[in-house]
C-alpha cells in the first residue's frame, strides 16, 4: 500500500469555535497516543477526505506535524451524514517497534457454488476479528474466499483464516464467519431474529463535536 501522509498543524481553537475553521475547509483533529500528549491538531479537510477513503480502522497513516512523522490509525470518525462530510478525526500514535491490537475488517469474496447452483443463501457470521502485530504488519482488511463452498451447510470459521506469522488472531478460533444455507433455513433465521433489532453504530462522535 502506498504511504498517507498527512501534513498537520497544530490546534489552539477548541469548543464552538472550530466551527470557523470547517467554513475555512480546515478539519479539526486530534492525536494522542501512549507515551504521547494528546495534542490538538489541523488538517486539510479536502485532501484528508481524499486521503482516508478506503482505509479502514486498521490502516496505517502519517502525521506530518512539527518537522515529524508520526505513524497513526484512525480511531474515531465524526461526520455530517447530510454532506457526508468530515467533522473530526482521532488518530492514535503508534511504535512501529511496539505490538497493538486492532479490530480488521473481513471481506468476502469470490461466488459460492452452493448458491450458484443450489440457489443456496450466504449467512454472514463475525464481519471483524481483533488481531495482534507490529503496526506495520496490521493488514488493512482480511479477504475471505468463498469460492470453495459448495455444498448447502458448508461454512468457513476464524480457524480457516491465513496470516502472516507477524499477525496473531485474538478472537474465538471457533467463531463462525459465513455459512450457505438453503432458502428454507434462511426464512427461519429470520424469523427468529425478528424484527427488533437495532443496526449496529460503527461510527459514533463526540457529543461536544457535534455541537461545534
Amino acid at each position: 500500500m502506498e504511504k498517507v501522509v498527512l501534513p498537520a498543524i497544530r490546534r489552539t481553537v477548541t469548543g464552538k469555535k472550530v466551527g470557523a475553521l470547517r467554513r475555512e475547509g480546515k478539519l479539526p483533529a486530534v492525536l494522542y497516543g501512549h507515551k504521547f500528549e494528546a495534542t490538538p491538531i489541523l488538517l486539510d479537510l479536502h485532501q484528508t477526505m481524499l486521503k482516508l477513503t478506503g482505509l479502514t480502522s486498521s490502516s496505517l497513516v502519517t502525521i506530518e506535524l512539527d518537522g515529524k512523522e508520526h505513524a497513526a490509525l484512525v480511531r474515531e470518525k465524526q461526520k455530517n451524514y447530510i454532506t457526508n462530510t468530515l467533522l473530526h478525526v482521532d488518530f492514535q500514535v503508534v511504535s512501529l517497534k511496539e505490538k497493538i491490537r486492532a479490530k480488521v475488517m473481513l471481506e468476502l469474496v469470490g461466488v459460492s457454488p452452493a448458491v450458484k447452483d443450489f440457489n443456496g443463501v450466504v449467512v454472514n457470521g463475525v464481519t471483524e476479528i481483533e488481531v495482534e502485530s507490529l503496526p506495520q504488519d496490521l493488514p488493512e482488511r482480511i479477504e475471505v474466499d468463498i469460492s470453495n463452498l459448495a455444498t448447502i451447510g458448508s461454512s468457513i470459521h476464524v480457524r480457516d483464516i491465513k496470516l502472516s506469522d507477524k499477525v496473531e488472531i485474538l478472537d474465538n478460533l471457533d467463531e463462525m464467519i459465513v455459512i450457505i444455507t438453503g432458502a428454507e433455513e434462511e426464512k427461519a433465521l429470520e424469523e427468529t431474529e425478528g424484527e427488533g433489532n437495532e443496526p449496529e453504530v460503527i461510527e459514533r462522535g463526540k457529543k461536544e463535536e457535534v455541537d461545534e
